[in-house]
């Protein structure tokens, strides 16, 4: 057995002063007075197993402290890595609306030049139209028929209205008919509008196609 002070004893298992006033309350250490001064009694036996259970709390508590700086370095690793990949991201995401904008851009341009020739287009055909003095359908059927006034004057008329006046047989109409079809493009003296043919009879004569 061994006698030694609170302080002593403190130090000797590695706790605090009040650590061994705790225990003294509770009766795990022994005391015994000498000259007036409490004393510590110190069992060699309680000793090793003390000693032993607070190298082991060491132990843990060293490797709970390395546990825990090796989870802290593991989450900072963690968050730089997350920072950067939320930085690439916004990255990206500018990027492709930047590509958005200026795809839209030659897109709108585009269409703008598509528009620009299609007037044009459109204007050509129109001058000419314009410039093309083709008598229309609708305007001609207001001429069906010219009242001859004079030996020079013209008598505009359809083919199928003046075969009406005429006693030919309907085969000879037709026959009459494709005669016109086949000189239309070439014989000025032959209008055609649509499917329509007219004659100008005060102007030309026609006794080579109607006969």
């Amino acid at each position: 057995m061994k006698k030694v002070s609170v302080s002593e004893a403190a130090e000797f298992f590695g706790v605090s002063k009040e650590a061994i006033h705790n225990r003294i309350r509770r009766g795990s250490l022994e005391v015994a007075v000498v000259d007036g001064i409490k004393m510590v009694v110190i069992n060699p036996a309680q000793t090793t197993k003390s000693v032993r259970k607070v190298v082991a709390a060491s132990k843990r508590a060293s490797n709970d402290e390395r546990y825990y700086k090796l989870l802290q370095e593991q989450n900072e690793k963690l968050q730089k890595r997350v920072d950067t990949l939320e930085g690439e991201t916004r990255s990206l995401r500018d990027q492709k609306e930047l590509m958005l904008i200026e795809e839209r851009k030659k897109i709108e341009a585009i269409y703008k030049e598509k528009d620009e020739q299609l007037k044009n287009i459109l204007s050509t055909i129109s001058s000419q139209f314009m410039l093309t003095s083709v008598p229309q359908e609708e305007e001609i059927e207001s001429l069906e028929v010219l009242d001859v006034t004079s030996e020079n004057e013209s008598e505009l008329i359809s083919l199928k209205k003046y075969l009406k006046t005429t006693d030919f047989s309907q085969k000879k109409r037709e026959k009459i008919k494709a005669r016109f079809s086949k000189k239309a493009l070439k014989d000025e003296r032959v209008i055609r509008v649509g499917s329509k043919f007219y004659i100008d009879l005060g102007k030309y004569d026609y006794s080579d196609l109607i006969k």
